[in-house]
């Protein structure tokens, strides 16, 4: 176990490093010649891994010398903390970032929006949309119903270029609660920091949060969304060049992306494992297999396997969960399962624990994640499947505990109740017997003979309380005649 240990720490240690490392993009080394604009492709829901990804890329793009990042997305949305930190690292690039939402059909939504609206170059696909930037803990608790309320006019506000019903433009959900209020107003005074930071249109950035209304390319364009559509990367880089953007140090720099190639970047196989471990699916499923073959080893110990892979596994979906939106209460119900159903098996209920030991994992997979966002929960089907394993394996441990409970006793002090032996020795002061070719001590309330048979009734210690056995009538024997007076 001790070394399964040292294996698993080491292998966290090492992700760990490896993320640090990333963790801010070096600067540009001297005399280092461009050789293409990297091109970084964001597809599906934005977690750690995407984070890591993104990183890494804005770190070769510095070393490289790169005079563009090209960041490709496709994405419904993610999670704020992987979201905030992409952004971070997006503003203190030392290289220009075009965010691009292609190819057609493709949507930056919700999480997308921040990272389109922090990137330097904001760029869009025909047939595309953006927005929907609204938190999706606003939408309040199931089945509560929420009335729309008109929003407070703006005179402000650009006229007749509302991409939205009038309906659906001008009214907004009431907050469910005050933390509702709270994140909504956050994620608003975001994402107009960043509009107003990048010059870009700050009223709609408010809109996209509080109304979660979209656009498609062509409105974000003339609403001074975005700078510009392109529907390939040639355009991009032509349309791009020439263009002057603010950097993170206050210096202006001037795009040169004309004539250049780009490269795609591929994910390594650091931000590959941590894209596998941190699916919430699998974390959930790394959790169980740590704590199954932990059980496993402890019940049968000297194995070693179950051990080993248990305790990677269980550090491993530990090292995943830290990473992502997890309720402790969620986790913490997982574990109160396992001590239930671990309780079951050692001491048999009748199948209370076990049932209590379900009830508990299924409660507490389902509240795991703490996150609506689309792709980042674990399916239900999981759920249920390891619901149905753990209700057969109480059933087992039910139905063997009945049929031991049935089975007559084989072993130990209380076998020896009943059974019958030979006597040995007896003397008037001690007596000896055989039992199950032992020799044990016995005494008695009647008096014992040698080559006696006698059935145990008690025990004190190593001394046998014994009694005699009643000697069976031998077959064929005449009967005694009575002594008594009788004349012929």
């Amino acid at each position: 176990m001790k070394y399964a240990l040292a294996m698993a720490i080491m292998a966290i240690a090492l992700l760990v490093a490896a993320q640090e490392r990333v963790a801010t993009p070096d600067k540009p080394v001297p005399g280092a010649v461009a050789a293409a604009v990297p091109l970084l492709t964001v597809t599906g829901p934005i977690g750690p891994a995407t984070a890591d990804y993104i990183a890494r890329g804005l770190h070769k793009a510095a070393h490289d010398r790169a005079p563009l990042v090209v960041l490709q997305i496709d994405t419904p949305g993610g999670l704020d903390s992987s979201t905030r930190q992409i952004v971070k690292d997006i503003l203190a690039s030392v290289v220009p970032v075009a965010a691009w939402v292609a190819p057609g059909g493709a949507r930056a939504a919700s999480a997308g929006a921040y990272i389109v609206y922090a990137s330097h170059v904001a760029v869009m696909a025909p047939g595309t949309n953006l927005g929907a930037a609204t938190p999706v803990q606003m939408g309040g608790l199931p089945g509560t119903p929420q009335q729309p309320q008109p929003r407070p006019a703006n005179p402000a506000a650009p006229q007749g270029k509302a991409s939205e019903p009038k309906d659906a433009a001008d009214t907004v959900r009431p907050a469910a609660d005050a933390m509702t209020r709270k994140i909504v107003h956050d994620s608003a005074a975001y994402l107009r920091s960043l509009a107003q930071m990048r010059g870009r249109n700050v009223e709609w950035a408010d809109s996209a949060v509080r109304d979660g209304v979209s656009l498609s390319a062509e409105e974000a364009h003339s609403q001074r969304v975005i700078d510009f559509i392109a529907a390939d990367l040639p355009t991009l880089l032509q349309r791009a060049h020439g263009r002057t953007v603010q950097m993170s140090d206050g210096v202006a720099r001037t795009v040169d992306s004309m004539g250049m190639r780009t490269v795609a970047i591929e994910p390594d196989w650091r931000t590959r494992l941590l894209g596998i471990i941190t699916d919430p699916t699998v974390a959930y499923l790394l959790l169980l297999l740590g704590i199954y073959g932990i059980y496993f080893e402890l019940m049968s110990p000297g194995f070693g396997v179950p051990g080993v892979a248990g305790s990677i596994s269980l550090l491993l979906g530990m090292f995943a969960l830290q990473m992502l939106p997890v309720s402790y209460a969620g986790v913490a119900l997982i574990v109160l399962g396992f001590v239930m159903l671990v309780a079951e098996a050692l001491l048999p209920s009748f199948g209370a624990l076990g049932i209590g030991g379900t009830i508990a994992f299924v409660i507490g997979s389902v509240m795991l994640i703490d996150t609506e966002t689309p792709g980042l929960g674990i399916p239900l089907g999981l759920i249920a499947t390891v619901a149905v394993v753990n209700v057969l394996f109480v059933l087992v441990v039910f139905r063997m505990a009945i049929k031991a409970r049935k089975r007559p006793v084989v072993s130990g002090s209380e076998e020896l109740i009943g059974a019958t032996g030979e006597i040995l020795e007896a003397t008037p002061h001690d007596a000896w017997m055989r039992l199950h070719s032992e020799r044990w001590r016995v005494r008695s309330d009647s008096p014992l003979q040698r080559g006696q048979r006698v059935r145990v009734t008690g025990r004190e210690g190593l001394v046998l309380q014994v009694e005699p056995m009643a000697a069976a009538p031998t077959a064929g024997a005449a009967p005694r005649r009575s002594l008594g007076a009788s004349g012929p």
